[in-house]
């Protein structure tokens, strides 16, 4: 049996000042936008070239025996872009603050690309404090 990673819930305080972010800055595709119950609504967004999206929700309980989640609690959100470079322009020209890009090492974060494939990473927050990382990995294509 697979089981495949399909929508993580981001927790934002406005539904539509998020979408706003990942669609028009963040360059995320608006797959649905539904009130599901009254009081419930549900955008989910993808990222271009992803399977997996992101859920913004509004009115929506936590699981049963679980809290929801505040907003902007949520880090360690990561995607992978084969040019880091571009796609740091690319959000920077859109209006996202992005740090600029660095790379792991011996002594932490340093600013510039990783000498390596896979060490380049930059990092961005949305208007509620959700944390995002952007990793450089390499071309399928180059893998062969």
């Amino acid at each position: 049996m697979e089981w495949t990673l399909e929508v993580v819930v981001v927790p934002v305080s406005d539904v539509d000042r998020a979408k706003e972010f990942y669609a028009d800055k963040v360059g995320f595709k608006v797959d649905l936008d539904s009130q599901v119950a009254p009081g419930v609504r549900i955008v989910q967004i993808t990222p271009p070239g992803s399977r997996c999206s992101i859920a913004l929700t509004e009115g929506l309980p936590g699981a049963p025996g679980q809290d929801a989640m505040a907003p902007g609690s949520l880090t360690g959100l990561q995607v992978c872009v084969t040019d880091i470079a571009a796609a740091r322009e690319e959000l920077v020209g859109r209006g996202v603050e992005v740090s600029p890009v660095q790379h792991a090492g011996p002594e932490g974060w340093t600013e510039g690309p990783g000498g390596e494939a896979w060490n380049s990473f930059m990092f961005f927050t949305d208007p509620d404090g959700n944390g995002w990382t952007v990793q450089e990995a390499p071309s399928p294509l180059s893998e062969r």
